[in-house]
């Protein structure tokens, strides 16, 4: 009987995947848009290494990687421009120096579409610091062509801003201009996790609760209900990518990189799918309410104790190694 549940339940998301699906091989009205080829990391030579790199998805919609030359995390920022207004996700960790990066994105963006000003929300996938660290620069940000609206880390300010009725179960949105962003609510790995769809480009962005990686669990039981919520709002959408907040995973198959590393070579692509998605929801659901580490193909879920902070002796000891070798290599790390 079971097995035949699992069936109808597979058939079921097939059907409703179905009707995320176009008549016909072109798009639709999606926006479309590249991802690159690689992403820079930490190295090999860190004198060679800018801060932050940036990606032209499209000409309104960008991606920016911070360093690991700068910060072991290497979070990923995203850069949304609409008619009326921009939004960027998330602010960086530590060492960053965001703010001239930033300036010269919007910059060349109004010079580009012949404009003087744009204003920009700056917001953020969760409270983390090494997605919060650039904060404070771009709130100083004394810059007439880019005021900064600014959506502290905070479960009422974002419910307010993005009109989240009831948090975490009512989806928000912000429309910057003929561009709608819909915002869903997805606490589990922090307490004000949220995920972000573009209805422009049909991208997903999952912040730290699905990426290439450790995907770290403070409420196991809040993580599926969110990861659940998150299918849900999805179903019958066109998904073009589902893009997190790093990658730590190398390109062979359940392999990750130490904790700590500064420089991934052969690394795993940014980009996952709808049906990654549906394998962390499985995942999750095989669990029954027992948090335990379970490695997939493309990312390991992790859980932490909700009542402690940090990652555990043993995880700080790996970092405080892998940091050691790799910093002190940084200027020509081994191949």
């Amino acid at each position: 009987m079971k097995a035949w549940i699992c069936i109808l339940a597979s058939m079921l998301l097939l059907v409703a995947g179905a009707e995320a699906q176009f008549p016909d091989p072109n798009g639709g009205d999606l926006e479309r848009g590249t991802m690159p080829s690689h992403w820079m990391t930490g190295g090999p030579k860190c004198m060679e290494m800018p801060d932050w790199q940036v990606h032209e998805y499209n000409p309104n919609f960008y991606i920016l990687r911070q360093s690991g030359c700068t910060d072991t995390e290497m979070p990923f920022l995203y850069l949304f421009f609409g008619k009326e207004q921009g939004l960027l996700w998330d602010t960086g960790s530590r060492n960053g120096n965001l703010a001239p990066a930033f300036q010269k994105i919007v910059h060349n963006w109004l010079e580009r579409n012949h404009r003087s000003s744009i204003p920009v929300i700056v917001t953020h996938s969760h409270s983390h610091d090494d997605h919060t660290f650039g904060d404070a620069a771009l709130q100083a940000l004394q810059d007439p062509a880019i005021p900064i609206i600014f959506i502290p880390a905070k479960i009422p300010d974002t419910q307010a801003f993005f009109n989240i009725h009831v948090w975490p179960s009512s989806i928000g949105a912000v429309d910057l201009g003929d561009r709608v962003l819909n915002i869903i609510p997805i606490p589990g790995h922090d307490v004000v996790s949220i995920a972000l769809y573009d209805q422009r480009t049909g991208v997903l962005l999952t912040g730290d609760s699905l990426y290439p990686g450790r995907l770290y669990v403070r409420d196991l039981s809040e993580f599926q209900a969110s990861t659940e919520r998150l299918i849900a709002f999805i179903q019958g959408k066109p998904i073009a990518h589902v893009l997190g907040n790093h990658i730590e995973q190398t390109s062979t198959p359940f392999l990750d990189y130490s904790i700590g590393s500064i420089y991934h070579p052969d690394e795993h692509v940014l980009d996952l799918t709808y049906g990654t998605l549906l394998e962390l929801e499985s995942a999750l659901k095989s669990m029954n309410g027992e948090p335990r580490r379970m490695a997939m193909r493309d990312f390991t879920i992790w859980p932490l104790s909700p009542t402690e902070s940090g990652l555990g002796a043993e995880m700080e000891e790996i970092y405080k190694r892998t940091q050691d070798k790799q910093l002190r290599d940084k200027w020509e790390q081994p191949k």
